[in-house]
């Protein structure tokens, strides 16, 4: 079998010949100079330059999915959850947790009884408690909820287990009480339950 070769012309900027990748195995290989590793020559510059493959680049401010905190299935927590990242329980919590401005997930293996303070709650497991949420409450098709929902929006699938009062507030409306310790700016939730479960 015979290969042509093409000429490669050299690279005025690094001084350096380079040959074709692939060559044939049944010629021998005699390279122009010895084998060093392959680094461009670069002048020293005389002051320090910033490039965009620096490794020490910054991390970006905002919450992305690697920045939440996960409790495994094997791992039970009795006490209080605090903190500032978003979180996904597949284990047991009981106590309170209390994420204001991130994402609590409770997964289909997650057994919580625990009041529940975050922006974002998400139940796809079993929750014992009172929820409240600045922004919304979602009961997925397998949660079984047990208390009352206190959120700016609230959405509760078709086959998902709720029991308890719902209170729907505009984001950041703070609840006002009377004296007499009635809510004066909205009615008082109303107990619902939705699909029975065996």
């Amino acid at each position: 079998m015979v290969t042509k070769v093409r000429p490669v012309t050299p690279n005025p900027q690094l001084g350096k010949e380079f040959y074709p990748m692939w060559k044939p195995t049944n010629q021998p290989q005699t390279p122009a100079q010895p084998a060093v590793p392959e680094r461009p020559n670069m002048p020293t510059p005389s002051a320090p330059v910033m490039t965009s493959a620096d490794p020490v680049a910054p991390r970006p401010v905002a919450t992305t999915t690697a920045d939440q905190a996960t409790i495994g299935k094997s791992l039970v927590i009795k006490g209080e959850v605090s903190g500032s990242e978003s979180l996904y329980i597949d284990g047991r919590v009981e106590g309170s947790i209390n994420l204001a401005g991130n994402r609590v997930t409770i997964g289909r293996n997650g057994v919580v009884a625990a009041n529940i303070n975050a922006r974002e709650i998400v139940v796809l497991g079993k929750v014992r408690g009172n929820l409240t949420a600045s922004d919304r409450v979602d009961i997925r098709s397998d949660g079984s909820l047990t208390g009352d929902v206190i959120a700016a929006r609230i959405s509760i699938e078709d086959g998902a287990f709720f029991k308890g009062g719902i209170d729907i507030r505009k984001g950041g409306q703070p609840q006002q009480q009377k004296a007499n310790g009635e809510d004066k700016s909205i009615p008082a939730a109303e107990p619902a339950t939705v699909g029975a479960r065996a």
